[in-house]
């Protein structure tokens, strides 16, 4: 039994679907199948949904749709989630990362915060699959969770100005990946030579809320050749 959605005005042009109060991969999972029926369902007036951990902001014209009649719409199609979205395939993601080094600078700082060694580390961190929460902070930047508490790690205490492009970072039990070059505050374990967000491509994040990322540890020859 999932709990009742609450429905709130974000201002007079948005609507905030609360599908729960904690991070939680089965409440995210309920965000996006949300997302995907209204796409679906292609709602008049709706012109744009922002998925988040928890919640889903709804962006409409309110001179096509009434707030009353698009929460009513909402909340019909939410009763319907399951039949609507159907099963979905998982899609995996694998990326590339080389660790360490210029390329992973915090590494050897989270394996001492850890009693662990660099390798543990890498090890932890590229074992598990991680479900892409949602996009957010810059464009293209994914929210990943949750990685193993051996290598859990607060934030930098001191954010850097410049973070390279493809860099890999732990932040708390949160891991994500820069998609360029930005101020930042995550501890960087490594870089990934892929691509994650091009303006010119459709849609332009390479990652999108819903998918699931594998890391795969490679050399920097191999980072060379894909850069």
């Amino acid at each position: 039994m999932h709990p009742t959605a609450r429905h709130l005005p974000v201002g007079d042009r948005a609507l905030m679907v609360e599908l729960g109060n904690t991070i939680d991969p089965e409440i995210n999972r309920r965000v996006h199948q949300l997302d995907r029926a209204i796409s679906q369902a292609q709602i008049r007036g709706v012109e744009e949904c922002v998925p988040t951990y928890r919640s889903l902001l709804v962006y409409y014209d309110p001179l096509k749709k009434s707030y009353e009649r698009l929460v009513f719409e909402l909340k019909d199609l939410e009763e319907k989630l399951n039949v609507l979205t159907g099963a979905t395939k998982k899609k995996v993601i694998e990326v590339p990362v080389i660790y360490g080094g210029s390329y992973g600078p915090d590494l050897n700082y989270v394996a001492e915060y850890h009693n662990l060694t660099e390798e543990e580390v890498i090890q932890l961190h590229s074992a598990r699959e991680y479900l892409v929460y949602m996009i957010g902070f810059i464009a293209g930047f994914p929210y990943l969770g949750e990685v193993a508490d051996e290598i859990a790690t607060p934030r930098l205490k001191t954010p850097r100005l410049r973070v390279p492009a493809g860099s890999v970072g732990i932040a708390e039990k949160q891991t994500g990946i820069y998609p360029y070059e930005s101020p930042g505050g995550w501890q960087i374990i490594g870089r990934t030579p892929l691509k994650l967000f091009d303006p010119e491509k459709h849609p332009p994040a390479l990652i999108q809320p819903g998918d699931t990322l594998k890391f795969k540890q490679i050399d920097s020859e191999k980072f060379s050749s894909l850069f």
